[in-house]
């Protein structure tokens, strides 16, 4: 099972002088300057009962052709070039917004949501966007930063980030895996045998099972790398995109935690989020 290596190159390290002058006006750059931000007003109040403010709102783009690979007909196999572009394109755009956060002096990234969406020049080209929060604790001393000292990265809501950090955990990374799979065609004579039968379709689920164990174990091994101590919060998400019924991309994603020291937990008179039933039919 190959893990995909992350982008490296001039590629990996480029990044867009278009947002130059945003960041130059954005809080986290200038003490004069105003924070941007995708929170709504009640995570932006909660995010302050935590100790932390919002500096900007960061992004990260990679415009992505998706080659070409056929995958034999009636075998179950992953077809690797394609998983290694939906990967690359995913983390050149995640390590960009991140790099926008490290220029704001944030501590982390939270309600990251990664997505893709096509333009007229072509179905086999995507763009992969990469979008957060950059927050910063208040008069922190980088104890919430990621292990090897950049900006955390998270998917969690402002309420979880909070609930999180109440528990002494804190964000290392949000982490992915991902495995584009060819699952294999029947030929006529099985499909016939199989008419008007209620059975198992042992090939469809040894090769859905495959694909999404990959995905899953590379998500694993991300967290692992990061030097996390586990994940919340993960997704498997399935898609076929551009190229037929028959292959499937399967991406598995969640939130690395580390724990933390326990002089950086949250005091017991924080106040803590509460849940309200009603009881109107």
């Amino acid at each position: 099972m190959p893990l995909f290596a992350k982008p490296s190159g001039a590629a990996a390290n480029w990044e867009p002088q278009a947002a130059d002058s945003r960041l130059a006006q954005t809080a986290g750059a200038n003490p004069a300057g105003v924070f941007t931000s995708d929170l709504s007003v009640s995570e932006y109040v909660l995010l302050g009962e935590a100790g932390f403010e919002p500096l900007g709102f960061v992004v990260g783009s990679s415009i992505y052709h998706v080659g070409i690979q056929i995958g034999r007909w009636s075998q179950n196999q992953e077809l690797q070039v394609l998983t290694q572009a939906m990967y690359s394109a995913r983390e050149l755009a995640m390590s960009r917004m991140r790099a926008e956060a490290d220029h704001l002096g944030a501590d982390g990234i939270v309600g990251v949501q990664l997505r893709m969406q096509m333009y007229a020049w072509g179905q086999d080209v995507l763009e992969f966007i990469a979008t957060g929060t950059a927050v910063k604790a208040m008069g922190g001393t980088g104890a919430h930063r990621a292990p090897d000292g950049g900006a955390f990265t998270s998917d969690l809501s402002a309420q979880d980030f909070f609930r999180l950090l109440a528990a002494g955990a804190v964000p290392v990374a949000f982490v992915l895996g991902t495995c584009v799979y060819h699952i294999a065609h029947q030929s006529a004579m099985q499909s016939l045998r199989q008419a008007g039968q209620n059975q198992e379709m042992v090939q469809f689920t040894q090769g859905i099972y495959e694909a999404r164990e990959l995905a899953l174990m590379r998500m694993q091994t991300e967290a692992t790398e990061a030097r996390s101590s586990g994940i919340v919060g993960v997704t498997v998400a399935v898609a076929n995109h551009v190229w037929g019924a028959h292959a499937t991309e399967f991406l598995a994603t969640g939130t690395a935690i580390r724990r933390l020291a326990d002089e950086h937990r949250l005091p017991e008179t924080s106040p803590k989020p509460t849940f309200t039933l009603g009881l109107d039919r």
